[in-house]
């Protein structure tokens, strides 16, 4: 049974460590095609497009399908260079949150800096700042209506330089352009002081005399963000759409093979890392498509393109995009609304995850500290579990009892297995023994340790958070600085060496019933799960250190208890005449 358990506790420390992130299934590719595939024929010729403007009816590609795909064309969808126009000027936007600055010449956003997170812990490092592209054509929010195309960029003329947003307050930010086609623009920009989020309303007005064709679209470039999070490299990091009701996420190494598109109900799509995000949040009906595409080696462009449509001459229609651009705290996702909060996915547990996040942010409403938050929260579980652990410990233990029974029943029948079985099993009925009942509750336990794990290791309440003494990021691996530099390590890292100590402990005072040979390799344990922990983040350690300290107190006094026991049967034996 110890073997087994050792096998078993192996399993789970692979999936956490190796496997876990890998057994999502993909995203669901939809068919990427050229753009002569689409049409179905070569591209048409200029004359025949003005044709079908002039007439009102859509070309061959439209009549295929209800989207623009020209700019796709299977293949890499870079922005194109532009020159910077010289009159085009920075627009900044200030609220409590955050402070924005639009670039007219395309009306994108040149930098968004969050206010209350910076990208290290020490006070002196910058604040984040959720855009790392130059490129006026790359920036997000860059409006189309060419299905995402940047040959010209139309400069929106703002109606002010700056708007300054208080806390409670609200503001508008007006910025007209006019195309070479004479089809004007009107942007209304909408911002909330005590949101993340902002809208986008587009009012497009076609003032000649001839229909046009016309396909609008909202894109977004980025690259991840800069940031010293030391658990990026578990969790996901790159372009993500909720669509149909599903999550997808894409890899930025699979968009190397070409672009993906997703067609249907688009909530929202977005780039993003285990911290934050920006997403862009469309309001034009139930069907859109999404498409994303690698244009560097770490950049990707997204674009959200609605369905082609006629604008017939002097009317106008209106296009709206939300957008948030921010941290991902479940509950401020919630609250925003447009199924944010779906981009807080915890897995395949994360029914339990969600809970236990509300519990460690319940604690900190009242400690004020996000370390003593994990302490209780692993106190409450492991309360929760008391029971069966316990009964889990004690048939371990009258298992360790029943060992040199075992022993003899193995020599005596060594050359009938079947017989040996049949003896063991009605051996375990007649003591009342369990041979499961040790593991039965470490596989319990499991689902809860997924969920708390994923919570530790992506909740963005830990990310900068202080503890005590030397912990003054849950986020970050422990390391106790000396002075000067140890290879690999820069630091002692106390914490996961007091959790393989607590291990070790706790295993010595558990009962085995393992063969010397077994009981060797179970030794082991403790050393390899305080490598594997050295650079986990500081709270799951923490949480793994309190976890080993209630056991080692659960086996004590369940020994006491059986020792007691124990005892009393004696004295009964020595009474009786």
């Amino acid at each position: 049974m110890d073997m087994n358990r050792a096998f078993l506790a192996i399993i789970i420390s692979f999936f956490i460590l190796f496997g876990y992130q890998k057994l999502f299934v993909p995203p669901v590719q939809a068919p990427v095609a050229t753009q002569g595939e689409l049409q179905g024929t070569a591209p048409a010729s200029p004359g025949a497009a003005d044709q079908s403007a002039a007439t009102g009816s859509a070309p061959a590609t439209q009549q295929q399908s209800q989207f623009s795909t020209a700019p796709v064309a299977g293949q890499t969808a870079a922005p194109q260079t532009v020159i910077v126009d010289e009159d085009a000027r920075d627009i900044t936007v200030d609220t409590p949150l955050y402070r924005a600055v639009f670039f007219e010449q395309g009306g994108g956003l040149k930098s968004f800096i969050l206010k209350k997170y910076r990208i290290a812990k020490e006070m002196e490092a910058n604040s984040m700042d959720l855009v790392t592209t130059e490129n006026p054509a790359a920036l997000p929010l860059v409006f189309s209506l060419d299905n995402g195309g940047t040959a010209a960029l139309p400069l929106f003329k703002a109606d002010r330089e700056s708007l300054s947003i208080d806390e409670g307050g609200a503001g508008e930010l007006q910025m007209s352009a006019t195309l070479d086609n004479g089809v004007v623009i009107k942007r209304v920009l909408s911002f909330n002081g005590d949101s993340y989020l902002f809208t986008s309303n587009y009012e497009v007005h076609n003032p000649g005399t001839i229909p046009l064709q016309l396909s609008p679209a909202m894109a977004m470039s980025n690259r991840p963000f800069v940031s010293d999070s030391s658990t990026s490299r578990y969790l996901f990091n790159g372009p993500v759409a909720f669509i149909n009701q599903e999550l997808e996420e894409v890899k930025i190494k699979k968009l190397s093979d070409g672009p993906k598109m997703y067609q249907g109900a688009v909530s929202w799509a977005a780039f993003e890392d285990n911290y934050f995000m920006c997403s862009l949040i469309p309001e034009q009906g139930s069907s859109s498509m999404v498409t994303m595409s690698s244009t560097g080696a770490d950049s990707v462009r997204t674009v959200i393109a609605a369905p082609a449509l006629t604008l017939a001459a002097g009317e106008a229609k209106v296009f709206k995009y939300n957008a948030y651009f921010g941290p991902k705290k479940l509950a401020m996702l919630k609250s925003t609304g447009h199924q944010l909060d779906m981009a807080v996915n915890f897995g395949w547990f994360d029914f339990l995850a969600k809970p236990m996040l509300f519990l460690l942010n319940f604690f900190h409403t009242y400690i004020g500290n996000y370390g003593i938050a994990i302490i209780l929260l692993t106190c409450l579980i492991k309360g929760v579990f008391w029971p069966i652990t316990q009964k889990g410990m004690k048939s371990m233990k009258n298992m360790q009892k029943l060992q040199p029974k075992v022993a003899k029943l193995k020599e005596k029948f060594k050359d009938d297995p079947a017989k040996m079985n049949q003896e063991m099993m009605a051996m375990y009925k007649t003591y009342k023994v369990n041979p499961i009942g040790g593991c039965l509750p470490m596989v319990i336990q499991i689902p809860f340790f997924f969920a708390l794990y994923r919570v530790l290791m992506a909740a963005i309440e830990l990310r900068h958070a202080p503890f005590m003494l030397w912990i003054n990021d849950l986020s970050a691996p422990d390391r106790l600085m000396i002075g000067f530099d140890i290879p690999y390590l820069e630091g002692i890292p106390i914490l996961t060496l007091l959790m393989g100590g607590s291990m070790y402990l706790q295993q010595k005072m558990t009962p085995t019933t393992a063969d010397p040979t077994q009981a060797r390799i179970m030794q082991f344990l403790p050393i390899v799960f305080t490598v594997m922990f050295v650079n986990f983040a500081s709270g799951l350690v923490l949480y793994w250190f309190v976890n080993n300290l209630l056991s080692i107190l659960q086996q004590q006094l369940i020994n006491r208890q059986l020792n007691k026991e124990s005892q009393l049967n004696k004295e009964e034996l020595t009474e009786k005449p």
